[in-house]
């Protein structure tokens, strides 16, 4: 699949539906509650989250989570990033990365939340890449 049509759900909201289809045991409903899927757009899941970055020249997105569920477990700062590289002509490489703080209370819990976001993160990942291979047949 092209970095873009990659971007085309990765850099809108359609990241959103297409995650909450795909894992709708962790999604009870998806609400957009401001903006239009661009920088400063907030989603309200089980939890709230902001969209901090939106580069469509880069294929950069940067998500924020500003309350509930993940903050609850602990952190004061869980931001989710999305990179959408070309490589070639039509593969495209998705790469993740989750950046966090942890509340000093729960940093004796911090590699099993560690492993609680990159699965979390994986997932997301792999729930959009099913969805842009059944787009493309």
């Amino acid at each position: 699949m092209p970095a873009s049509k990659a971007w085309e759900v990765y850099g809108t909201l359609e990241l959103a539906n297409v995650v909450g289809e795909g894992l709708p045991d962790s999604f009870e409903k998806f609400k957009v509650i401001k903006g239009d899927g661009g920088v400063g757009a907030q989603a309200i899941s089980s939890y709230k989250e902001k969209y901090t970055t939106v580069d469509d020249s880069k294929r950069v997105k940067i998500v924020e989570v500003v309350e509930g569920r993940f903050l609850n477990l602990g952190f004061n700062l869980l931001r989710f990033r999305f990179d959408i590289t070309e490589k070639g002509e039509n593969p495209c490489i998705t790469k993740g990365n989750v950046e966090y703080d942890l509340k000093e209370e729960a940093a004796t819990n911090a590699s099993s939340v560690a492993k609680i976001d990159a699965s979390f993160l994986l997932n997301i990942m792999k729930v959009v890449a099913k969805h842009m291979t059944t787009m493309d047949t």
